[in-house]
């Protein structure tokens, strides 16, 4: 009788220190947060939210998907959670002063830096309009620069889905560019 004994293999969380983990990944965390988060979002809060997550979950990470991927996904979830948390927030804080239109700038500033600040602005406003799912795939492929293969990989999706994603948003920023353009048009010609 032959009696065979099968080593065991140690979690992939008991081979990762947290630190080198932050050390490695905290950048792209970073990034990651602020371009899915967009201007209003606390990039270093969100940073040290994942992290402490990443702390207290690493124990039960198998390793079955990427570290990158986790981590990924940590970071969208406390992101979607900051975002709606700022919302109500917004919403709760409105005073009757908040709802009458915006005063102008008091102190002039360069022509070109107003137009790029206006259009980062309707940017950011309409890219928020998206489908949450649509919006990071916008942001990964034209912000991040990522394929559609390591989107797909870091979203746990079907590439062929983050491509129809990809096409509905870009479709959806478009038509709702159309719309924010015909809004000002018809705006400055009441004035």
């Amino acid at each position: 009788m032959r009696v065979t004994l099968l080593r065991t293999v140690p979690p992939v969380s008991a081979l990762v220190d947290i630190d080198e983990l932050y050390r490695q990944h905290a950048p792209t965390v970073a990034r990651w947060a602020a371009r899915l988060g967009g201007p209003g979002i606390e990039v270093q809060d969100v940073v040290q939210d994942v992290f402490l997550v990443a702390r207290r979950r690493l124990q039960r990470f198998d390793g079955s998907a990427n570290i990158t991927t986790w981590l990924f996904r940590a970071t969208e979830r406390i992101v979607l959670a900051a975002r709606r948390q700022a919302r109500r927030r917004a919403w709760l804080s409105r005073t009757p002063s908040d709802l009458a239109p915006a005063a102008p700038r008091s102190r002039p500033t360069p022509l070109e830096a107003v137009e790029r600040d206006e259009l980062a602005g309707i940017v950011y406003r309409l890219r928020d309009r998206l489908p949450e799912r649509q919006r990071q795939v916008l942001i990964l492929f034209e912000m991040e620069g990522l394929s559609t293969a390591e989107i797909a990989a870091l979203t746990g999706s079907l590439i062929a889905t983050v491509r129809v994603q990809l096409h509905r948003a870009r479709a959806r920023m478009a038509e709702l560019y159309g719309s924010t353009e015909a809004e000002q048009l018809t705006a400055r010609r009441r004035t």
